[in-house]
């Protein structure tokens, strides 16, 4: 099956973008369009999946953008790769929860290749690494389906600004913390795009 292939090298405002996913969606159900994998940065936003609880936004000043995707509230912005897709899962397999652990399978590989080990956790949707002693997350996945067509994607977290997660609870994760690749490794992370794509396309072929 085809997959789009769409890269952003500009930040990308976040409305526009799930507007976008969801033309596509809709494209992908009438079989006008092929399904599509679109790697981009967002600017600075707080998003609220569909279980957030308002007492999980911590700063009352800060604005957040309710979105179709499950999960509860997290950040994107700068230094943050996104990871978007419109999977067809009426010509895969109709099972939500091995789109998930492919997804989770998908960042591992990624990150092995930069020597970083990652693992998922049964209970808490998203991928974690040891590090300094702590389980931290350093990738967080959020989907809807419709029509068996999956829809928006994961993100992780590369040199992006931690401090601003103090301000929500993230996924509605009290005593868990967040961390970036950089602050694990130091190294560049320039080709991380390419790496993802390839391991993508491997697994949903």
């Amino acid at each position: 099956m085809k997959i789009e292939i769409k890269k952003s090298s500009k930040l990308v405002n976040y409305t526009y973008a799930i507007k976008f996913l969801e033309e596509r969606v809709d494209d992908v159900i009438n079989e006008k369009k092929p399904e599509l994998l679109w790697i981009l940065q967002h600017k600075a936003v707080f998003t609220a999946g569909t279980s957030y609880k308002k007492h999980e936004i911590l700063n009352k000043s800060i604005e957040i953008i309710k979105t179709s995707r499950g999960g509860k509230i997290t950040y994107h912005g700068p230094g943050q790769i996104i990871v978007y897709f419109v999977l067809n899962l009426n010509k895969r397999k109709k099972d939500i929860r091995n789109l998930i652990r492919n997804i989770e399978k998908c960042i591992i590989l990624t990150l092995k290749e930069f020597n970083i080990k990652s693992h998922y956790d049964k209970k808490n949707i998203g991928i974690w690494v040891n590090h300094k002693k702590e389980v931290k997350k350093v990738a967080a996945i959020g989907i809807r389906v419709k029509k068996w067509i999956a829809f928006h994607g994961f993100a992780i977290n590369i040199s992006n600004n931690i401090d601003v997660y103090k301000k929500i609870v993230p996924c509605g994760l009290y005593n868990k913390k967040i961390t970036n690749l950089k602050s694990i490794k130091k190294r560049s992370y320039k080709n991380i795009d390419k790496l993802l794509i390839k391991n993508f396309l491997s697994i949903f072929k």
